[in-house]
């Protein structure tokens, strides 16, 4: 069953890596802030297709508040080398904390049970689910929310 509206974000355990980051670091710069967690993996046209928004909006967004995590769920047995997810990071700018979910501790955690990437989840400052998207329009999907979430961030800041 998909991961409930309201949902508070699950922790992060389980990766089997961290890139950029560790998962309590992760965790800290997310807590108290609208937080877009999405998965991605290397065989994904479509996520590499749709990183440079994702890019966008942790740069764009980061003063109003918005913080970004990654995770790379791979699909096929080739998605597991580690060295291929580094190149990946580097090449498509992924800068914010980048966890390998190699066991899919996290796809189960966050209630990935088909395995979507790219799938994209936002939380909002008290890290309750606010809004999932999965696929090519995923990001389109989501934009509202976030507008409106990081409006009301504002308002009540």
């Amino acid at each position: 069953m998909p991961m409930r509206i309201g949902t508070e974000m699950p922790k992060l355990d389980g990766a089997t890596e961290w890139f950029g980051s560790t998962q309590a670091h992760a965790e800290a710069e997310a807590e108290g802030h609208p937080t877009l967690v999405h998965f991605w993996s290397v065989s994904c046209g479509t996520c590499k297709e749709n990183m440079p928004r994702v890019n966008e909006w942790r740069e764009g967004r980061r003063e109003e508040g918005l913080r970004v995590i990654a995770i790379h769920m791979p699909r096929y047995e080739a998605d597991t080398d580690v060295e291929a997810v580094r190149e990946a990071i580097s090449k498509y700018d992924i800068t914010e904390p980048c966890a390998v979910d190699n066991g899919h501790k996290l796809r189960d955690a966050f209630h990935n049970e088909n395995g979507y990437v790219p799938a994209y989840y936002l939380f909002d400052a008290q890290g309750k689910l606010k809004s999932f998207a999965a696929g090519e329009r995923g990001l389109d999907m989501l934009a509202s929310a976030l507008e409106r979430m990081l409006a009301n961030a504002a308002a009540t800041a």
